[in-house]
């Protein structure tokens, strides 16, 4: 059983290492653009994939920032506390105003828990869109269409919970990232600790999970 969830794990990985980057690049225009097969030049050498994992409580935009993250220094230490940026739609001065509503979070659970084809409906949707919302309408949507069995029917998933989203932050996390295997630690970023921040977070916030 853990043997049938690890390869399915890796074949998320796998999948949204291109998709991510692609979607990265429809999105934002990056120049030059996120190579879809290649991680070496993302995380915070690639200046859009910097901006998306760089707190959010920070400005990417400022210099001394940039330079703080790139040499390490210890006020610019980047852990598992911060939300990164690509976890919110616009407005992220407060907590909950946006959390878990970008798009690439959207587009990355519909892929791994609908299905890809499920996505790119989606990638019209803007960051308004939301996770909850755009699953159920995804569910109702395959109980009118013969299609073929997606995850969330396979593993009879009836509402999205704090795991199933928490996966998907931390699947899309990593593929903005330019670590090439998956490994709970990358540099001072706790992959382990960052899973159970949000789940705790969303667990005593209802509205969200």
């Amino acid at each position: 059983l853990q043997k049938g969830v690890d390869t399915a794990c890796s074949d998320d990985t796998s999948s949204l290492k291109e998709l991510v980057a692609a979607w990265v690049n429809q999105e934002f225009c990056p120049f030059p653009l996120i190579k879809l097969n290649d991680k070496h030049l993302r995380g915070f050498a690639s200046d859009i994939c910097g901006k998306l994992l760089c707190p959010a409580e920070w400005d990417w935009g400022n210099n001394s920032v940039k330079a703080g993250i790139h040499d390490r220094m210890s006020e610019y230490i980047i852990s598992e506390n911060s939300w990164p940026l690509f976890v919110y739609q616009v407005n992220h001065n407060n907590l909950k105003e946006g959390f878990l509503k970008s798009k690439l979070l959207v587009l990355a659970f519909k892929t791994i828990f609908t299905s890809p084809s499920s996505a790119k409906e989606a990638e019209g949707d803007g960051y308004g869109a939301d996770i909850l919302e755009n699953s159920r309408h995804a569910q109702q949507k395959s109980q009118q269409m013969k299609v073929k069995t997606c995850v969330a029917s396979i593993i009879n998933m009836k509402k999205v919970t704090p795991h199933a989203i928490t996966y998907v932050v931390c699947q899309v996390c990593f593929a903005l990232s330019s670590v090439t295997s998956w490994c709970s630690m990358d540099g001072n970023f706790n992959y382990e600790a960052f899973w159970s921040n949000i789940v705790d977070f969303l667990k005593i916030s209802p509205a969200l999970s």
